[in-house]
């Protein structure tokens, strides 16, 4: 079975836009905002943090506050400038129990195998740990998908993937307690956009790293005459009064917690606990 996404692509993409991120990246700045307003609500400082997918530094400077140290963990050397771990969200090359906090923005709606990566990043959290991330969800670039389908159907009679089919909020949640978070929640912002045409919206998720790595996409260029009524559809479908084409971004925000420490029961008033077991080679007498 053929994997959804192309990771060479994604690299790709993330290393081009990493020069020019600073100019598009409205919506990872949503984004780090929310899980910065997280940590600030839970009031507890943590000692070892990973982040997950660099943007730039964003998301480590938004954190900051609230850990002692950091480190960022990017499948881009690009995005990680002078510093950092150039790694998968699908292999992490991280010790069991390495950190006690795990932020990612961004970055788990291109990975092949969400439930395995999740599984890594709890595995890689000590007891009691958090995880917080945020993902693009399902109902992101819906007006492009559609406008995409209808244009190309016009031009070629047929239609090819282009958009990424981004999880739902209600899978994540349940997705979160099958790979064993605890007090997990999956919840969702909406943020809606317009811009002057469907063309600088294209600019716009080409300039944040957010275009088409769909293995099964076509690899040859979109002929003019699909961009067209691709365009064109867009403008019928989704455009204001003014003009301005419309375009919704879907963030989902995954939080859970790993298993705190077991602590053994107390035994029940008038009994004493079995005292320890001495090996046999350490008794005395």
């Amino acid at each position: 079975m053929q994997e959804p996404f192309d990771r060479r692509a994604v690299r790709r993409h993330r290393d081009r836009a990493a020069a020019t991120l600073a100019r598009h990246d409205f919506l990872l700045r949503e984004a780090v905002e929310r899980l910065a307003e997280r940590l600030s609500e839970g009031e507890r400082h943590f000692s070892s943090a990973l982040v997950l997918g660099a943007g730039g530094g964003l998301l480590r400077t938004a954190i900051a506050p609230f850990a002692d140290s950091i480190l960022e963990a990017d499948l881009s050397l690009p995005m990680l400038g002078r510093q950092g771990v150039v790694a998968s969200e699908e292999l992490l090359p991280f010790a069991p129990a390495a950190f006690d906090l795990v932020v990612s923005a961004l970055v788990l709606h291109w990975v092949n195998d969400l439930p395995g990566a999740l599984v890594q990043i709890r595995r890689s959290l000590r007891p009691g740990g958090l995880f917080l991330g945020t993902m693009l969800g399902g109902e992101t670039l819906r007006e492009l998908r559609a406008a995409l389908l209808t244009g190309e159907a016009e031009a070629r009679g047929g239609a090819s993937p282009r958009v990424a089919p981004f999880a739902d909020v209600r899978d994540a949640g349940s997705l979160l307690q099958r790979v064993g978070f605890e007090r997990s929640v999956a919840d969702f912002d909406t943020v809606r956009v317009t811009y002057a045409d469907p063309a600088q919206l294209m600019t716009e998720l080409r300039g944040m790293g957010e275009t088409n790595a769909l293995a099964e996409r076509r690899r040859t260029f979109t002929p003019r005459a699909t961009l067209a009524a691709s365009a064109e559809a867009y403008r019928e479908q989704f455009a204001d009064s003014d003009g301005r084409v419309r375009a919704t971004f879907q963030l989902l925000t995954l939080t859970g917690w790993a298993a705190p420490p077991r602590t053994p029961p107390e035994a029940p008033a008038g009994e004493r606990p079995p005292a320890a077991r001495v090996p046999r080679r350490l008794q005395q007498g």
